[in-house]
C-alpha cells in the first residue's frame, strides 16, 4: 500500500461543515466579533478577511501582537471519464484551520520572538479511493489533496521561534511538520502531486506533512541575504498518525528521528523572485525491506519476516522562478517550477518522482489577480515493491487481475492538471480544474481517468 493515508473517514455534508465552521468561529467572537460596526465591513472584496476588521478590533489586536486566522479549503472531485469504476460520482473534502500568531516582542518585549498555535479539522471523502484507483491498491497520488490523515481535529502547530544575530540565525522549537520548512512548496493545485512538500507525499510513513505535527527543532542560518542553510530533527512516531492522537503530546511510541538538511537560494534574477532548494533526509528508525527476508529471498515466498534496515534516506531538488512581468508590475507574469525526489529503494514504495509546471498570474488586464496553471508529474514505483506484489500473487496462486484476491501490480502513475484561479476577493479564490491520471495507482489495467474539480480557498 502507498505511504499516503487513504483511510475513508465519514462523508462530510454541507451542514456538518458549516456547523464546524461556526463552532470554530465561536471561539473568536469573544475577541470582538460582536462589535460589527466594522472599519473594513464583512464581505469587502479588498479586505483580507471575509468577516472584515471586526469594527477595527482585529487590527487593534494585531498591533498589540495577536493575529488570529480562520482559513478554509474545500475541494470537490468528479470522475468524468475512465478510472477503475466508471459510475459517475462527486466527492467533497475540506479543512478548517484556526490559528493564533503571537508577536512576543510586542506582547512581552522579547526581541525577535514569536509563538504559533494552529488547530485543523479535516472532513470528507476522496474520489480517488473508489472511482479513480483500484481499491485493492489505492491511488498513489490523490485528486483531492486536502483529504487524508483522518477526519479529526488536530494540533497542527505549537511552536516558539526566536531569531538571533540580526536575524541571521533562526531557531524554531515545538510541534510542527517537516514540510513547513524543508522541501516546501505552495499548494494551489488540487492534485496532490503538485501540492506541498513532495517528500512527505511519497515517504509519508516517516515524513509527516500538514496537518500532522510532532516534536521538532529546526535551525536556520542565513549565509548571505539570498542563501540560507537549515537542519532539523523531527520525532518519528507513527502513533501521531492515529485518529485518537490528534492532541498527543507524549513521546510514547517514538521509533527514532528524521534528520533533514537543506540549502536554499532565493535570488532576484532580472528583478524577479526565485527559490531553489536542495536537501537530504535521514531516518534513524528501523525500516522494513519491501521485498526480501533476512536471507535475501522474497519474503512473500519464504514466509519469513521481511528484513529490517537500520535507516531510511532520500533527497530532493526544487525550483520556482518567475520569468516575466507585465511592465513594472511584478505581481503579474509567468513562473516555472519543478521538483524531484529520490527515495530508498530497499524500504520505500516510491523510488523517484518528477514534476514540472507553469503558472501565469494576471493573464487578462480585466482580471489582474487571477492565475492559470498547468503541471505534469510522474511517480515511479520501486521495482522491488512490484516484485513483492508478484511474489504474493505467486504464493497465493492467483494470476487473474479480475480475481478479488489478486494484488494488482503497480508501476508508474502520471498526472496532469490544468486550473484557473478566479480571484473573487482578497479573501476568496475559486479554482476550477481538470485533471488527467494515466494508470491510476500505477496499475496498467485501470483505465486512464479524467477528473473535474473545484478548489475553494478562503480566509474568514
Amino acid at each position: 500500500m502507498p505511504d499516503i493515508d487513504f483511510q475513508r473517514p465519514r462523508v462530510a455534508r454541507t451542514s456538518l461543515a458549516c456547523a464546524k465552521a461556526l463552532r470554530l468561529l465561536g471561539g473568536m467572537t469573544a475577541l470582538g466579533l460582536a462589535t460589527c460596526a466594522q472599519a473594513a465591513p464583512a464581505f469587502d472584496s479588498d479586505s483580507p478577511w471575509m468577516l472584515g476588521d471586526w469594527g477595527g478590533k482585529r487590527t487593534e489586536l494585531a498591533n498589540a501582537g495577536y493575529d488570529f486566522k480562520l482559513d478554509y479549503v474545500g475541494e470537490t472531485g468528479s470522475n468524468l471519464h475512465g478510472g477503475y469504476n466508471h459510475d459517475h460520482a462527486t466527492r467533497y473534502s475540506d479543512q478548517f484551520a484556526l490559528g493564533m500568531h503571537m508577536d512576543l516582542q510586542k506582547i512581552l518585549g522579547w526581541h525577535d520572538a514569536e509563538f504559533q498555535l494552529t488547530l485543523t479539522d479535516r472532513n470528507g471523502d476522496n474520489i480517488t479511493n473508489d472511482r479513480v484507483a483500484d481499491p485493492r491498491t489505492g491511488g498513489i497520488s490523490s485528486s483531492q489533496e486536502v483529504y487524508g490523515r483522518g477526519s479529526i481535529v488536530r494540533l497542527t502547530q505549537m511552536y516558539y521561534q526566536q531569531k538571533f544575530l540580526d536575524r541571521k540565525l533562526d531557531i524554531k522549537v515545538g510541534r510542527f511538520g517537516e514540510g513547513e520548512d524543508f522541501n516546501s512548496f505552495n499548494c494551489d493545485f488540487q492534485n496532490l502531486a503538485f501540492c506541498g512538500s513532495q517528500v512527505g507525499n511519497w515517504a509519508g510513513s516517516i515524513w509527516y506533512n500538514w496537518p500532522v505535527s510532532q516534536w521538532a527543532m529546526r535551525v536556520k542560518y542565513h549565509i548571505t541575504p539570498e542563501v540560507y542553510a537549515q537542519v532539523g530533527a523531527y520525532e518519528q512516531n507513527p502513533s501521531n498518525l492515529e485518529n485518537g492522537n490528534g492532541f498527543k503530546l507524549s513521546g510514547s511510541g517514538t521509533q527514532g528521528a528524521v534528520l533533514p538538511v537543506e540549502l536554499v537560494w532565493t535570488p532576484t534574477l532580472n528583478g524577479l523572485p526565485g527559490e531553489y532548494r536542495a536537501g537530504y533526509y535521514y531516518s534513524t528508525a528501523n525500516a522494513k525491506d519491501v521485498y526480501k527476508d533476512n536471507q535475501g529471498q522474497p519474503a512473500a515466498l519464504s514466509g519469513d519476516d521481511y528484513r529490517s534496515s537500520s535507516s531510511k534516506h532520500g533527497y530532493w531538488l526544487g525550483l520556482n522562478q518567475q520569468l516575466t512581468s507585465l511592465a513594472s508590475d511584478h505581481s503579474r507574469g509567468l513562473s516555472v517550477f519543478g521538483n524531484v525526489t529520490v527515495h530508498d529503494k530497499k524500504t520505500n514504495m516510491v523510488d523517484n518522482y518528477v514534476q514540472a509546471g507553469v503558472v501565469y498570474k494576471g493573464l487578462f488586464d480585466a482580471r489582474p489577480k487571477d492565475d492559470i496553471g498547468f503541471a505534469v508529474a510522474r511517480i515511479h514505483v520501486n521495482p522491488a515493491y512490484r516484485k513483492n506484489a508478484e511474489a504474493q500473487n505467486l504464493a497465493n496462486a492467483v494470476y487473474d487481475y479480475d480475481d478479488p484476491s489478486y494484488l494488482p501490480i503497480q508501476r508508474t502513475e502520471s498526472s496532469a492538471e490544468l486550473n484557473y484561479g478566479v480571484h473573487v476577493a482578497n479573501w476568496l479564490t475559486v479554482r476550477p480544474n481538470l485533471q488527467y491520471v494515466r494508470h491510476p495507482g500505477g496499475v496498467s489495467e485501470v483505465d486512464n481517468a479524467w477528473v473535474g474539480g473545484i478548489k475553494i480557498q478562503s480566509s474568514f
